[in-house]
């Protein structure tokens, strides 16, 4: 039976597989030269934020349940799951790590595509260091390259890739993972082609499973095909040396918009790394602005008691993704801007006990969470929120947050991070051994090895 096989594609893309290749194994490091200390600040930043997120969430029931599953394929013990006493293989352990560092959604965000970029890249690396030695120096320069990898490339998809329903954070994430694997491994440009290409054919993630457990499964086996490609290319396994951008190769599939340039400019001198951003609060990125306005009501003395409505407008992208009026759990709760606003007024701040279980369900936050009434208004910035508190005694209390505390323009300081990672850390591993934690991550570029840090998150 014939079959209309004609594709609208570009036939004259730019090969950018081998442009990246080329790139991960050959630019400089930064002893070399290869990024300013500013950049490399912003590595340790994001090494440390995932580390705390990992650590946080690592007895959570997604990551037993996970852990459990993998104990049945006995795995040798290799690498270190953050904040457990169990060791598992280095695949195993980058997918767990993963998981557990996006269980909570209080990970990194490169706001340009919402991609969470150290998840997929960080859990690799972590697990290949502590098995093959690797050094803390080599380390971070494999996260500066992988990343950069994951987020060119969703700049060059986004946003018609997201809109059809791909976890971007999955998708791209693989590719970057085994960019910086094979960087770690000192794989030249054609092994890591060839490690780029294995990634191209295992995208990861469906938005369908935003609020289940699936949705952080995304980074961790995003990080796990990474590894796994990088380590096949190592052994001389092969693929397309344009799995990228061929017609039928990645890009092309997943995505109709396909800005080659995204990719290909100021490569080696601009580095994506940069433009990473840390959550003050343990939800969705497009809640946060609400909620930290929310949180300036409460500071001035609005309680939820004298509140008759919340008047919430919002970008349409916010309640496309966040539209969840009646959450009936704390991860479908990360997606509802209802239950961000009523955490932000009650509590002051939304971390990952105000998204528990016990909270979404308490009457009282039940109530007030009934009391938004939220609109649209595409004249908003999806990254701002306008908010007003309608009071019993007729007052209107409005607060419109431009750009909210953990954006580009507001960052979580250096201070402001250490106290994220205690939050997320005491409980698990105690708060003396998670300040050696911290000060092991900000001298993590110094390390020899990392055998030393994973000592520290097992308890």
């Amino acid at each position: 039976m014939a079959r209309n096989t004609q594709v609208v594609a570009d036939h004259n893309a730019p090969p950018i597989t081998q442009i990246l290749a080329k790139f991960v194994a050959t630019h400089p490091g930064f002893a070399e030269g290869g990024w300013s200390a500013e950049v490399d600040h912003e590595a340790h930043r994001t090494f440390m934020n995932w580390l705390g997120c990992a650590v946080g969430a690592a007895h959570h029931e997604a990551a037993d349940a996970a852990l459990a599953a993998v104990a049945m394929l006995q795995p040798a013990e290799q690498a270190t799951l953050a904040g457990r006493s169990e060791k598992v293989d280095m695949a195993s352990a980058a997918l767990i790590n993963g998981i557990t560092s996006h269980t909570f959604d209080f990970d990194d965000t490169h706001l340009k595509t919402i991609i969470h970029p150290a998840g997929p890249v960080a859990s690799a690396l972590l697990a290949l260091a502590e098995q093959t030695g690797a050094s803390g120096r080599a380390l971070i320069d494999a996260l500066v390259i992988g990343i950069d990898v994951s987020c060119r490339v969703g700049n060059a998809m986004y946003p018609d890739h997201y809109d059809r329903g791909w976890h971007i954070t999955g998708s791209t994430g693989t590719l970057g993972a085994a960019a910086a694997c094979a960087r770690m491994l000192g794989l030249d440009a054609q092994q890591t082609a060839m490690a780029l290409g294995i990634a191209a054919s295992q995208p990861i993630g469906m938005r369908e499973q935003f609020g289940t457990m699936t949705k952080p499964f995304h980074p961790g086996a995003a990080a796990r095909a990474g590894l796994m490609s990088a380590l096949l290319a190592s052994k001389g396994f092969t693929a397309s040396s344009k799995a990228l951008e061929a017609p039928r190769g990645m890009m092309q599939t997943i995505s109709t918009k396909n800005d080659w340039t995204e990719i290909t400019s100021e490569l080696g001198e601009r580095f994506e790394i940069s433009f990473n951003s840390y959550k003050p609060f343990a939800c969705g990125i497009v809640i946060h602005p609400s909620i930290d306005a929310c949180a300036q009501l409460r500071a001035q003395g609005v309680t939820p008691d004298q509140v008759q409505s919340i008047e919430l407008k919002v970008h349409s992208l916010v309640l496309e993704l966040t539209g969840k009026k009646e959450p009936a759990d704390g991860l479908q709760a990360k997606f509802s801007v209802y239950h961000g606003c009523a955490a932000g007024l009650f509590f002051g701040h939304a971390a990952e006990d105000e998204f528990s279980d016990e909270v979404v369900n308490r009457p009282d936050m039940v109530a007030l969470r009934r009391k938004v009434v939220a609109t649209v208004d595409d004249s908003i910035d999806e990254a701002s929120a306008d908010v007003t508190a309608l009071l019993h005694d007729g007052r209107r209390v409005h607060v419109f947050v431009e750009h909210a505390i953990g954006s580009l323009q507001n960052p979580m300081t250096d201070a402001l991070l250490e106290g994220k990672f205690h939050g997320l850390s005491d409980s698990v591993l105690g708060a003396a051994r998670t300040a050696e934690v911290i000060q092991a991550c900000w001298k993590i570029g110094q390390a020899a090895d990392l055998r030393g840090l994973t000592a520290l998150l097992r308890p």
